[in-house]
């Protein structure tokens, strides 16, 4: 069963545009992790409650997203992310 992985990343007022811009990069480089069916890395389009980054994934299997959370490159990313950003997570089997 497919793995899904959502992630809304709410961007701190005082990161700066062009630290936005590269985390957006940043993210949408692990598109080619193993086990990765299908990867969208977007910005919202309404942004009145702030800066939002929307991370959209599946995942071919639960096992296959506990590999890509614990690939390095994900890691620094996600601690990249930390820094700049709170976020919210929905996962789901479907």
């Amino acid at each position: 069963m497919a793995y899904r992985h959502i992630v809304l990343f709410r961007v701190h007022d005082d990161v700066d545009e062009h630290d936005v811009a590269h985390a957006i990069g940043q993210l949408t480089s692990l598109a080619d992790l193993p086990g990765i069916v299908s990867w969208h890395i977007a910005r919202s389009l309404d942004e009145r409650k702030g800066r939002i980054v929307i991370e959209e994934a599946e995942f071919s299997d639960a096992e296959a997203f506990a590999a890509f959370r614990s690939h390095p490159r994900h890691q620094s990313i996600a601690a990249e992310m930390a820094r700049i950003s709170d976020w919210w997570i929905g996962d789901r089997i479907s």
